[in-house]
């Protein structure tokens, strides 16, 4: 699971019925806008998500939703598809979600992969779910079936939100393992955004967009195909780069040209740094402490890194 540790703002950034003792945040300033980020990296001990999130930002709005896709992103993620019930229900690409089940007294705390263009378009969202012990994990692998009711509350100050009159910025998406799916709704958000500014000619000018992905193999690349889509269908603004660490099977010839053996090198994310570029980070916590202290030594402004850990 993701979890979001935002302390500063950047520049001008913004940003019910199973858990109600769930203590809710106060809303963010009304002077915040689009983007977040963080310079603060302390462990937490507690394993309960409400707890470990008690001071990050939740929207007051719990919805009902019902399950109405299931499928297996790899052999250990399932990925939801979620018809939520209330209209007014909304996120910004990047924040998660707490996932509330009815006789699972564990709330689960769950990134959303989607983009905010498919809630608003067929009210449904996406999660894809890592499988472990924690209860709420063990649910959606083993119990959650079509048309399983659940309740959702979005939280989290770790999004991408730009609006028309900002300044153009690039983007550099580090993710390891699970930690794409924060980054995959972002990436979508920016594909969204490139089509409304060539569709219509008007709206925020997007700048470039880097992903670097490590997993352990290509088969928990997840949304991998998705992903090569939006580099062919914008290139040169969308790039992308695979990193696999424990690879045993031969690599495809569609994957080969963009994967490369062992972790991300300091030097592939040196390569992106500039002035107007953004840094997005998402992962286990020893990658995301080894990138944001290289970004740091780098000489990269501690406010223009952002990061949310999986815990």
């Amino acid at each position: 699971m993701a979890r979001a540790f935002v302390i500063l703002p950047l520049l001008r950034g913004s940003a019910g019925i199973f858990c109600p003792q769930a203590a809710v945040s106060p809303r963010r300033p009304k002077g915040w806008r689009h983007f977040t980020g963080s310079c603060i990296m302390k462990s937490q001990k507690k394993s309960n998500h409400l707890e470990r999130t008690a001071e990050i930002f939740r929207d007051k709005i719990v919805s009902s939703a019902k399950v109405c896709g299931l499928a297996d992103e790899s052999e250990t993620v399932r990925r939801l598809r979620l018809l939520v019930a209330n209209k007014d229900f909304t996120f910004k690409a990047g924040q998660w979600v707490d996932f509330f089940i009815p006789g699972v007294p564990v709330t689960g705390g769950f990134s959303i992969c989607s983009s905010p263009s498919l809630l608003k378009q067929e009210s449904v969202l996406e999660l894809a779910v890592k499988y472990t012990n924690h209860p709420p994990s063990l649910w959606v692998h083993t119990k959650c079936t079509l048309g399983s009711e659940v309740a959702l509350r979005v939280g989290g100050e770790f999004f991408f939100d730009p609006q028309p009159s900002d300044s153009p910025v690039n983007l550099v998406l580090v993710a390891g393992g699970v930690g794409i799916n924060p980054l995959n709704s972002i990436l979508l958000h920016v594909a969204d955004l490139y089509r409304h500014r060539e569709r219509k000619g008007t709206g925020y000018e997007m700048g470039r967009v880097r992903l670097l992905y490590s997993a352990r193999n290509t088969g928990e690349l997840l949304f991998k195909k998705s992903i090569l889509n939006l580099t062919n269908a914008f290139p040169g603004k969308i790039m992308c780069s695979f990193y696999v660490t424990q690879q045993t099977t031969e690599i495809s010839e569609e994957l080969l040209p963009y994967v490369t053996e062992g972790r991300i090198p300091d030097k592939d994310l040196e390569e992106h740094i500039s002035k107007d570029t953004l840094y997005f980070l998402c992962g286990p916590p020893p990658m995301i402490e080894h990138f944001s202290h290289h970004l740091e030594t780098c000489k990269v402004p501690r406010e223009r890194i952002c990061f949310e850990k999986w815990w």
